[in-house]
């Protein structure tokens, strides 16, 4: 929720100064002159002061969006990147989700008849809980081709990396045709 309010706030932001810069660049290269532009805010303005205090509320929300992005942009220092953390006698092991769902993936793919392979983890106490989504070509029987997967991605993960895994889900997300191939016949 926090990133699609920062995505929002960025874009009305950008929009914003955008209108901005265009008025500046405008102004500045002589497109109104001084008594055009004294004109225009007149017009704008009629001295009134609900026109001062929307200027003032809308400078003071671009000021507080500057605020937020430049505390945003200060505090992601490093890298932020999901890992599992496991402690050895030697020392501490980070280990990314992204490489997990990887080594997944290669495991996966050793199933003969499997095409087109997605992989997701998610870290639970009990262990990793791996998704595994994926197209198979039909000559194969699912059920046992969807256990051979299961088997073969929870040992490769268990064994490179150490770390118990809790559930590996397969989902089958299509059956791929095989592309016919037809003989030219000469006559």
């Amino acid at each position: 929720m926090i990133k699609l309010l920062d995505r929002l706030l960025l874009f009305l932001y950008s929009i914003a100064i955008g209108a901005v810069s265009v008025f500046a660049i405008v102004v500045a290269s002589g497109g109104l002159n001084e008594s055009g532009l004294h004109d225009w805010l007149d017009n704008v303005t009629g001295d009134s002061q609900a026109v001062q205090i929307t200027v003032i509320c809308v400078a003071i929300a671009l000021l507080l969006i500057s605020v937020r992005f430049f505390i945003v942009s200060v505090s992601r220092g490093g890298n932020n990147a999901p890992s599992i953390n496991q402690r050895t006698d030697h020392g501490d092991i980070r280990i990314s989700v992204e490489t997990v769902e990887n080594l997944a993936l290669k495991a996966a793919s050793r199933s003969r008849g499997v095409k087109d392979l997605k992989a997701r983890v998610r870290v639970n106490e009990s262990g990793l809980e791996i998704q595994i989504r994926a197209f198979v070509d039909g000559d194969s029987s699912i059920p046992a081709l969807s256990e051979e997967m299961q088997r073969t991605v929870s040992q490769h993960i268990e064994e490179t990396t150490g770390i118990p895994v809790a559930e590996v889900s397969v989902f089958i997300a299509n059956v791929t045709q095989a592309p016919q191939t037809f003989k030219s016949r000469v006559e």
